[in-house]
């Protein structure tokens, strides 16, 4: 066997779970948690597993696009893991991705042309026309047309999108390509066309792929390999055809069976996980899948299995896999599973079937005095729900009433403005003011609507009647001579303010 182009040996990433105002670690999420493997030059591994199980971290990891926690990444002969962002800078072009949305992946801002010229001009690969020669050379590759270079992202579809981020990807002339979730978010006549042409790039340019999804009947179409992860560890790795036909972990048989069928039992017995997924911030001790495995036995909490190679190219985390190895290992792994499977199925029936124990009855005797409960209903707590209402409404109408208030004095003070501007104007014509306020009476009057007539400070305006012997009345108020006309009022000096 060749040596392989990438390979991965004990990759872990750990995110740290901080507390408290000084940031104190509590904790830490296991994303990746000891993932090894090889990829060869041409070669297809396809990584499978649940959603959060971890594969796009290690696709990340590997990139380093997220740095590490611990572990090796050799590419080509380099560690990448512990080299410099300088020479990690000219590796770039060897190491390209192809994300899963192919809506925000590209820049809008930007025409094809930019976006697919970017990294060529950065990597020193092509410059001025040769570029645009390129990026037209790309875009007939992926299988659109050349006079599209000059539109923006948001005139394609989705499927189309996602061939400029293929084109892209293969730009720079790449070895590796990570294609996380490709196909994921597109129709599947759509995904159909991507897959064939992944293929169709792979066979021409010599690429090689690590395939992230979670789509078993996609990974089965483009893979020569396939990794199966749970929670942050692979617990399968096999050949294509291999770990169809002769799945041994139960959490890939598990897998295997939930696949649809167009004809119904023309398959496995379907197998339904019991639980859901541990967190990876405290995941189970011993064997990770234990809390959900239907051939669980008592050494799976206590025990976590090494991998172990069944047959050439095939290993498995599993305890029932123990010292299997040869001709026969299927058979004896399905026997093993097979019991392990009853054992638990019995246990659990015969749990549930149990009949509960039905207490003794007592010896006679004195029969108890049964105490009658009291009919006297518990007093209730007064709800403060009235009390509430009422107090919301007596501050309603308290602002109602300053509002109107203030409402008032404005109106008045506006009235007031224009009084003085209308006299200042006639004193410009005639030269004459009025001699006293008692002469504006008549128009005072109406600008306090009737009412007791006072200033915008609250000061009252006062008046002497002609035949009041020197007596003062408010304006407004009832006299001897009642209301003043509008004619008096042109003749009562004011007294007061």
């Amino acid at each position: 066997m060749t040596d392989p182009l990438l390979s991965v040996s004990g990759l872990k990433k750990y995110y740290p779970v901080t507390r408290g105002v000084l940031g104190r670690v509590a904790g830490q999420v296991r994303a990746v948690d000891d993932v090894s493997f090889d990829v060869g030059p041409g070669e297809t591994l396809g990584l499978v597993g649940e959603s959060g199980c971890g594969k796009t971290t290690v696709g990340r990891a590997i990139l380093r696009l997220t740095p590490p926690t611990s572990g090796t990444v050799h590419f080509a002969g380099r560690d990448l893991a512990s080299l410099p962002e300088r020479e990690m800078r000219k590796l770039r072009k060897d190491l390209q991705i192809v994300f899963q949305d192919p809506y925000s992946s590209l820049n809008p801002r930007l025409r094809v042309a930019d976006i697919l010229g970017e990294a060529l001009e950065v990597h020193g690969i092509t410059k001025g026309e040769a570029t645009e020669a390129r990026v037209k050379e790309l875009l007939r590759r992926v299988g659109l047309p050349p006079t599209w270079t000059y539109r923006y992202p948001h005139e394609f579809s989705g499927g189309q999108r996602q061939r400029i981020g293929i084109a892209r990807a293969i730009a720079t002339g790449p070895k590796l390509v990570v294609c996380d979730e490709a196909v994921s978010a597109l129709d599947v006549s759509i995904q159909a066309q991507i897959l064939n042409l992944l293929v169709d790039l792979r066979e021409d340019l010599g690429l090689s792929y690590l395939f992230i999804a979670h789509d078993l009947s996609v990974v089965r179409h483009v893979s020569h390999r396939i990794a199966v992860m749970y929670l942050g560890q692979i617990v399968e790795l096999a050949a294509t055809e291999q770990l169809f036909t002769a799945p041994a972990h139960p959490y890939t048989r598990a897998l295997l069976a939930s696949i649809p069928r167009a004809m119904p039992g023309g398959g496995p017995r379907r197998l339904v996980l019991a639980g859901d997924v541990p967190s990876p911030l405290n995941p189970p001790s011993g064997c990770r899948f234990h809390t959900r495995c239907p051939a669980a036995v008592e050494r799976c909490p206590r025990v976590d299995p090494a991998a172990v190679e069944v047959e050439p190219g095939h290993t498995v985390r599993c305890v029932h896999a123990e010292g299997l190895h040869g001709e026969g290992w299927a058979r004896e792994l399905d026997a093993r599973i097979a019991r392990a499977t009853a054992a638990r199925e019995a246990e659990s029936s015969g749990v549930t079937a149990r009949a509960p124990e039905l207490p003794k009855r007592p010896a006679p005797g004195p029969r108890p005095r049964r105490e009658r409960p009291s009919r006297r209903p518990e007093p209730r707590a007064r709800s403060p729900k009235p009390l509430a209402i009422a107090a919301l409404v007596l501050g309603f109408l308290l602002v109602a009433h300053a509002v109107n208030r203030v409402r008032k004095h404005l109106a008045a003070e506006r009235a007031l403005a224009a009084l003085a501007r209308e006299l200042d104007a006639r004193a410009t014509i005639t030269g004459d003011y009025p001699g006293s306020l008692s002469d504006l009476g008549y128009r005072l009057y109406p600008i306090f609507e009737g009412g007791r007539p006072v200033d915008p400070w609250g000061n009252p305006f006062r008046y002497r009647s002609p035949g009041s012997e020197g007596r003062a009345y408010d304006l407004g108020s009832t006299g001897p001579d009642g209301v003043p006309s509008r004619d008096d009022l042109g003749h009562l000096p004011v007294e007061g303010d």
